[in-house]
């Protein structure tokens, strides 16, 4: 039986979009840079998800190591998100996305303004 590493493609750029390319995964691992969060705090702040997408990724990028779900033993109990140290390790790659995202806004303003004259 071949193991979930060995099921996502052979190509490392098509792997790392096979786990966290959608907008979904993005967006909650935006959230999870910054602290741990509870489910429904992450479903009031991805504004357009639905509960099913939401309760999919995270179970998804659970399997995939990329999160941990801590459950704490209260009444009522009280899971909260954070990304796993693997999940970190995506951190850089995040923060250069987030980069290059301004760099873009900037430039497309730039030209913008530029064709008014």
């Amino acid at each position: 039986m071949r193991t979930k590493a060995e099921l996502k493609p052979e190509c490392p750029v098509a792997t790392t979009v096979a786990l966290i390319g959608n907008k979904w995964k993005l967006l909650i691992m935006r959230n999870l840079l910054v602290r741990p969060w509870r489910f429904n705090e992450l479903h009031k702040d991805l504004e357009g998800i639905s509960q099913k997408v939401l309760t999919d990724s995270l179970r998804q990028m659970e399997a995939d190591r990329i999160i941990t779900r801590t459950v704490y033993p209260e009444v009522p109990p009280r899971v909260e998100y954070a990304l796993s140290e693997l999940g970190e390790s995506m951190r850089p790659i995040l923060m250069s996305m987030q980069e290059w995202g301004n760099n873009y806004k900037v430039q497309v303003t730039k030209t913008k303004d530029d064709d008014l004259f």
